[in-house]
């Protein structure tokens, strides 16, 4: 590109709270903001740009083939994200257009760890009843009886998936004191006060709280399905801040409806970009007090937007910087 042709970035994610974000952007070329476009807007709007900036936590447009075709001109796709699941790679690389995410951002990464944060406050909200113990106190009840709950150090935590993410929580868990079984196969637990598990099994029955840290994969889609929930305790807590298409929704519904004592902390749907109110979970938790779910919000701090949101910003700012 030349200096007297600057790029167009059309942004469909709210940003403008977001120190130093705007600014970056704007050095970059010329900027159209979008904060909650609909997908029909984002087709008729993205003809002449460059570049979409976006994220999934905030959005209803997942950028597949109708998008791609009506952006004519665009040469970058860049997410503030290290999830990519709200995008069709395989259709974008066909078409030969690079992917900008902070997914092998590992320096950057390391430092956000909202997302482990929230996870562990959805296990003590489920452990300790505490949206059910709340919602009674403001309605005038005060019995304490039907919110007895357990605590950390009694219980087996197992963690899938000992990522990033999954080794914060997991470190969360040892350090209140619960015994902590690890099972991912790609990875090592040095941690000798952490248990490897290498079946699987093992873990899903032999823990009282359930944590899913797993990008989605042919390997991990609906992971959690019926046959895997047998094996489950009656009273398991399972934390999903992941993405919801590991699990099959239809199957933990039915779980959760034979057990009632079981209980459900999640920040993530299947398909939640397009397709939300179609999710028997969404269903399930407006009727029951067994789930606790919260709006894709793991990553959704101050402090981790300017992380993530700023890195973001910055490649896409020397993705171009390279093409003048």
């Amino acid at each position: 590109m030349t200096d007297n042709s600057k790029p167009k970035i059309l942004v469909i994610t709210p940003v403008s709270h977001i120190a130093g974000v705007p600014e970056v952007l704007e050095n970059i070329g010329e900027v159209t903001y979008l904060d909650d476009p609909s997908l029909n807007e984002v087709i008729t709007e993205i003809e002449s740009y460059d570049a979409i900036f976006t994220n999934p936590n905030k959005s209803k447009v997942f950028i597949g083939k109708e998008v791609l075709v009506a952006a004519k001109n665009l040469k970058v796709i860049c997410t503030a994200s290290t999830g990519t699941n709200h995008i069709d790679k395989v259709y974008a690389a066909q078409l030969g257009l690079p992917i900008l995410a902070l997914t092998e951002e590992r320096e950057v990464i390391s430092r956000i760890s909202s997302t482990a944060e929230l996870a562990f406050a959805l296990t003590l909200a489920c452990l300790r009843h505490v949206v059910r113990s709340h919602n009674d106190a403001l309605s005038g009840e005060w019995d304490y009886t039907k919110y007895i709950g357990r605590q950390m150090n009694c219980l087996t935590v197992g963690v899938i998936g000992y990522g990033r993410l999954g080794t914060m929580y997991a470190n969360y868990c040892k350090a209140f004191g619960s015994r902590v079984l690890v099972y991912d196969p790609y990875k090592m637990v040095e941690d000798d006060a952490l248990g490897q598990v290498n079946e699987f099994e093992k873990l899903i029955s032999d823990s009282d709280v359930i944590a899913l840290h797993v990008h989605v994969t042919d390997e991990t889609y609906e992971m959690i399905d019926e046959a895997l929930l047998r094996k489950m305790k009656s009273n398991v807590v399972i934390v999903n801040t992941s993405r919801g298409d590991v699990v099959n929704e239809k199957d933990l519904v039915t779980f959760l409806k034979q057990n009632p004592g079981c209980r459900v902390g999640t920040d993530v749907l299947a398909d939640e970009v397009r397709n939300r109110p179609a999710s028997p979970l969404f269903a399930y938790a407006k009727e029951s007090e067994q789930v606790i779910l919260t709006q894709h919000i793991g990553g959704m701090t101050k402090d981790a937007q300017e992380i993530a949101y700023g890195h973001a910003a910055v490649m896409l700012h020397d993705f171009f910087k390279t093409r003048i």
